[in-house]
């Protein structure tokens, strides 16, 4: 299929309210677009040169820690967490007491994060992973008694008070596996063609919407 065709998803009706339903997308996709295509190879381009530049940086593996922090202060910074970097990296007794909990959040960040990168040598990029990284990042912190390391089993929402006023309500939980079984499938399917930044823009996408 062209990715111009491509449809981000649709509503259905649920209980009393309508869901987002996102569109399943395990297939081949073609890229008619010469925008796309351009962009798509500034973009390898530029990752060649990065990639060209970690293998001649003396202490590569204290960059790519510093990234994880930057990444796991910025990301947590969604769910309301006010870690700093430079408080990222302390450790817990120089913490303020009133910043722990926040704290504690962005090291779980931390840990899942280079948790994931590690068992990538032994496991595909699968559901099965990111369940072992989810029961990471919520042990002991918000979330804790919310079936970390499992797909949730309770209709969520985004802004509003409840489903009625809500700005955006994700697939009903009984859709949840199903997609996430065809998105794992997509991530790790050898058969199609699709340069690995689309694949990657897609997967994010899908992710964010289930």
């Amino acid at each position: 299929m062209d990715i111009k065709k491509y449809k981000a998803g649709h509503f259905t009706k649920q209980f009393g309210y309508k869901s987002f339903i996102p569109e399943t997308i395990n297939r081949e996709w073609m890229i008619s677009n010469p925008e796309i295509a351009s962009l798509l190879e500034e973009a390898n381009l530029r990752l060649g040169k990065l990639n060209g530049i970690s293998s001649i940086l003396p202490e590569v593996d204290t960059f790519l820690r510093m990234h994880i922090v930057k990444e796991a202060t910025q990301s947590s910074r969604i769910e309301g967490t006010k870690t700093e970097i430079d408080e990222a990296i302390l450790a817990e007794k120089d913490i303020a007491p009133e910043k722990v909990n926040d704290w504690q959040e962005v090291q779980n960040y931390m840990e899942a994060m280079q948790f994931s990168i590690d068992k990538l040598d032994e496991l595909p990029l699968s559901t099965r992973l990111l369940k072992q990284a989810h029961k990471i990042l919520l042990k002991g912190v918000r979330g804790k008694s919310k079936m970390p390391g499992e797909f949730r089993n309770s209709q969520n929402w985004i802004g509003g008070a409840t489903l009625k006023d809500a700005t955006f309500i994700p697939p009903h939980p009984s859709l949840v596996p199903d997609l996430m079984s065809d998105l794992e499938k997509f991530l790790n399917n050898t058969d199609i063609h699709v340069p690995h930044l689309i694949r990657i823009g897609m997967a994010h996408y899908q992710i964010e919407a289930i």
